[in-house]
């Protein structure tokens, strides 16, 4: 168990949250959310013992052991895959080192052989002799295959390197586990294997993530950080959601309904306190208003942006014909005869282990690459609007301040005064607008590219992982933006959730072909046709 008593943590004038008082129970996982910068990687640093709080005291029941999963991908480069898992159980680890240390010796002492005896002892306490194979079933579990266990990290790509890092902390059956998104760069097999690990996971699990529906399925309370505190929660994210929405709408009710009281009050009081007749019923009137307080309903930290996105012209029938299309780079071929036809209400869903030719087939559509092979034709009545996974050129040495950057995709060239309330919906509000196109974090440029699709006025949209660096806030926004887009849509998101609410039709590209169905993408990874598709279509 791990408990934390009063604590709290200012920057500056800045509150992150003040007297925290929180117990984190066994067979419990608890989803720690907040708004972008509310403090949630900071807590866990708390948590963990890497930073230190200005009040108060985190402590953990003695003798339990704490895991971490760490986010520098370069420190274990020159360890093997297989050492760097083991690592994470550091007793463990310290053992093994120590005892093959002694048994190296050519001068082999009593002295070692007592030491080495205790250290073996401790060795099988703590399963030892199951290390390797436990290492081994986690890193397989995460997709990474056994010829890859003895390679240098530094041989690894990023996202393998994740994987084991993840597999780092899971390792050995920690009492505690702090995981801060560990579903980053994680392929959908991956997610799945971790969810089913920490449901089936007894000890205490404390996670950070902007992933909706990993946050449903594993999860057992939430820990809110907002108005300066942390509420815990019991149930899972929507159950959240919608319970602490319903509190807020309640709460406002109430004082509207205080406020109407007061009103008549008011009114009964300044209408009749000259009058001899109604003077006591005045006074009595003026003594009830005196007790009524309205609830002070703090501000949320939470800002919800508005995401609409509303089509000038209607689509007709002719979308998108595609016929062949191929490519190659770099030696490999990405598309294979990829072929099909948008349809109008086609909401599409590009899926599969295949990040490069999801990419390469929305940069071909949009005319910013060339198909070595096949053709595309957009219909006449068809208006495209492109969100690519690297927006980088949009931004880089760009010294025009946000209002100057979006009125140049303005069509109608738009007022400032239209063009701040339009960015002041996607939450930049007063001397924000002023900032520089250059200096804005991952987050504010995904707002700003949202913001120039839908002044666009396009019918079919384009998106290449838009929730990248988005918070749960402004993902929740932008999903239920493109749930009531009228247009259709191609896209590609790791966010389960967003594929599932959105999606009517799914296609994955693979080396020698494509599978294309209209289902959802809980059908598509249910049904074992699909895999019969994709087995026949990889062979």
């Amino acid at each position: 168990m791990i408990t934390v008593n009063n604590v709290s943590l200012r920057y500056g004038d800045r509150k992150l949250f003040e007297d925290v008082n929180i117990k984190f129970t066994p067979g419990n996982c608890y989803g720690l959310i907040g708004a972008n910068g509310a403090g949630k990687s900071t807590f866990l640093k708390i948590l963990s013992g890497e930073l230190e709080s200005q009040t108060g005291e985190v402590s953990i029941t003695p003798g339990e052991r704490l895991a971490v999963l760490k986010q520098n991908h370069f420190e274990y480069d020159e360890h093997e895959v297989l050492q760097t898992v083991i690592m994470g159980h550091a007793r463990l680890y310290q053992i093994t080192q120590e005892k093959n240390a002694i048994y190296m010796k050519e001068d082999f002492t009593d002295e070692d052989g007592i030491r080495a005896a205790e250290l073996e002892g401790e060795f099988a306490e703590l399963n030892g002799w199951e290390a390797e194979s436990d290492a081994e079933k986690l890193l397989i579990g995460l997709g990474i295959d056994k010829h890859q266990h003895y390679m240098k990290m530094a041989e690894l790509s990023g996202s393998d390197k994740v994987k084991v890092l993840l597999a780092q902390a899971l390792f050995g059956n920690p009492d505690i586990l702090l995981l801060d998104e560990p579903t980053n760069h994680l392929d959908i097999k991956a997610i799945q294997w971790l969810e089913e690990f920490l449901i089936n996971f007894e000890n205490t699990v404390i996670v950070v993530s902007h992933d909706r529906h990993f946050l449903n399925k594993v999860c057992t309370h939430i820990a809110d950080i907002d108005f300066g505190k942390i509420q815990l929660y019991v149930g899972n994210y929507d159950f959240w959601y919608e319970s602490s929405q319903l509190a807020l709408k309640m709460a406002q009710e109430e004082n509207k309904k205080k406020e109407d009281k007061i009103k008549d009050l008011q009114n009964f009081i300044a209408r009749f306190s000259a009058n001899a007749s109604k003077s006591r019923q005045a006074t009595s009137r003026k003594k009830l208003l005196d007790k009524i307080t309205l609830d002070d309903i703090k501000p949320s930290s939470r800002k919800y942006p508005y995401i609409a996105f509303k089509p000038d012209r209607e689509i007709g029938n002719d979308l998108l014909q595609v016929e062949g299309l191929s490519k190659t780079i770099d030696g490999e071929k990405v598309l294979n005869n990829v072929r099909f036809t948008l349809n109008k209400g086609d909401k599409v869903a590009l899926v599969g282990d295949n990040e490069i030719a999801n990419t390469t087939l929305l940069k071909i559509l949009m005319g910013e690459m060339e198909p070595d092979e096949g053709t595309y034709k957009w219909g006449v009545t068809t208006s495209q609007s492109y969100f690519p996974k690297d927006n980088a050129k949009y931004f880089e040495n760009n010294e025009m301040n946000l209002v100057d950057w979006l009125r140049q995709y303005s069509p109608n060239d738009q007022t400032e005064t239209f063009l701040r309330s339009f960015l002041g919906r996607m939450l930049f509000s007063g001397e924000e607008v002023k900032k520089k196109a250059s200096v804005l974090s991952g987050g504010e440029k995904v707002r700003c590219m949202l913001s120039k699709m839908m002044l666009s006025g396009a019918n079919v949209l384009l998106l290449d992982e838009p929730t990248n660096h988005l918070d749960l806030e402004s993902i929740t926004a932008l999903n239920n933006g493109l749930i009531n887009y009228k247009g259709s849509v191609i896209f590609t998101s790791h966010d389960h959730q967003f594929i599932q609410t959105i999606a009517n039709r799914i296609i994955e590209i693979t080396p020698n072909g494509m599978m294309d169905k209209e289902m959802t993408y809980d059908e598509y990874l249910e049904n074992p046709d699909v895999e019969k598709q994709l087995a026949t279509l990889k062979k």
